[in-house]
């Protein structure tokens, strides 16, 4: 999906199309300030002017997604707010609204499964579609197809995507960058050279900065640099699997098939401050926090039909230190405040005499709710289980 995040807020506030907009920070208050200051005025008829900017941003935010004309100026997914701002001032900034994302990832990936039905979910945002044995997939080499979803996909929720065309998963992730947005890219395994050996090795997916700068450091900068190196060269620097897998995929050679069922290990929620937070002297806000961010992974198991038994915690502390502890249970659970106390007793084992930057929930050893006998009682309540004071030094 193209600016997914950005396009879903598009749809909300049409008249800031062709702007630039950065979606992320902190939660959704600029829908209630702007209806509380234009009351009675449709939120499409709110003049562009009367929207927080980016240059006035406070905070540690990162951004999730940027309009185009933002992107221009060098702002990026996962870059701090802060720095988008000495970068593009002028941008609009606007949090997102996680419901309606959602609500939009589950419209367009109903829609592409009524067309061909092999889809591997890739996250919000994404899925790997196989269509070999779609009726017609094969006409223009895909193109014919590609369109068909486009077309259907926008018709259901005025949204765009960009689809690239391959026949393996590697190929094709990456030929859907080629045209953004609105586009469609065919990738023979005959272009490999031609379009995929001049990009840089990061384009890979699976290499990330640190695998980028030993290339870089071993004279390695494109994915056609990186294919002409002997395996056993990249063996020899990289290691058994990796090296080999990186022979592999700079050919263009993937034998991932798509898979259509995948059962998540974990799931999690965690949130980085605006502030760093003390133990102690933010006990009821971090208190408040940490309810919510177990609410939330019980409401996210409830919703997906899982329980687990392992409960973990992550803190990150104002050095940047990291500490988890987790906990497993002897019955499954998706009941919020049994997730609140056992990770409350993880957070007991870990050191709070500093800062805190981020705190997290995790539930993992999942099962499916339906699937485990003991799903029931473990959800149960437990009334009677007073909540600690769990931000407390002894």
């Amino acid at each position: 999906m193209d600016a997914f995040f950005a396009s879903v807020e598009l749809l909300r506030y049409p008249q800031l199309k062709g702007l630039p907009v950065v979606i992320g920070g902190g939660r959704r208050k600029v829908d209630e300030m702007l209806r509380d200051r234009f009351a009675g005025r449709p939120l499409s008829e709110i003049p562009p002017e009367a929207f927080p900017l980016l240059k006035d941003y406070v905070g540690r935010g990162v951004i999730t997604t940027a309009t185009y004309p933002a992107r221009q100026f060098g702002v990026g997914s996962a870059m701090g707010m802060m720095k988008a701002a000495r970068l593009c001032p002028q941008a609009i900034v606007l949090p997102v609204d996680f419901e309606e994302v959602r609500r939009f990832s589950r419209t367009f990936k109903s829609v592409i499964r009524e067309i061909a039905p092999v889809v591997e979910d890739r996250g919000i945002d994404e899925v790997y579609i196989d269509f070999t044995e779609v009726p017609g997939g094969q006409r223009e080499g895909g193109r014919v197809l590609a369109r068909l979803i486009q077309r259907s996909i926008f018709d259901a929720t005025g949204l765009t995507c960009s689809i690239g065309v391959a026949s393996n998963k590697l190929i094709a992730k990456m030929a859907s960058e080629f045209d953004k947005p609105n586009g469609i890219s065919v990738v023979r395994e005959a272009d490999v050279q031609a379009r995929i050996w001049p990009l840089p090795v990061r384009k890979i997916n699976g290499i990330g900065p640190k695998s980028e700068a030993r290339l870089h450091g071993l004279g390695i900068r494109t994915i056609g640099e990186l294919a002409a190196q002997d395996r056993g060269w990249l063996v020899e620097h990289f290691g058994r699997s990796t090296g080999a897998w990186m022979h592999e995929v700079a050919w263009g050679r993937d034998e991932r098939p798509v898979v259509t069922e995948s059962e998540p290990v974990s799931m999690s929620r965690e949130t980085t401050f605006e502030r760093d937070l003390h133990a102690v002297h933010d006990r009821a806000e971090l208190g408040a926090i940490f309810t919510d961010l177990c609410e939330r992974v019980a409401g996210d198991l409830q919703r997906k039909g899982y329980v687990g038994k392992t409960i973990g915690i992550k803190l990150r502390y104002d050095d940047f230190r990291i500490a988890t502890r987790d906990q497993t249970v002897d019955e499954f659970t998706d009941d919020p405040r049994t997730i609140r106390r056992v990770a409350g007793q993880c957070l007991r084992r870990v050191p709070l005499d500093r800062r805190l930057r981020l705190l997290g929930v995790r539930v993992g050893k999942l099962a499916r709710a339906d699937e485990a006998a003991l799903a029931a009682t473990a959800s149960a309540p437990h009334a009677s289980e007073p909540i600690p004071d769990l931000f407390r030094q002894p």
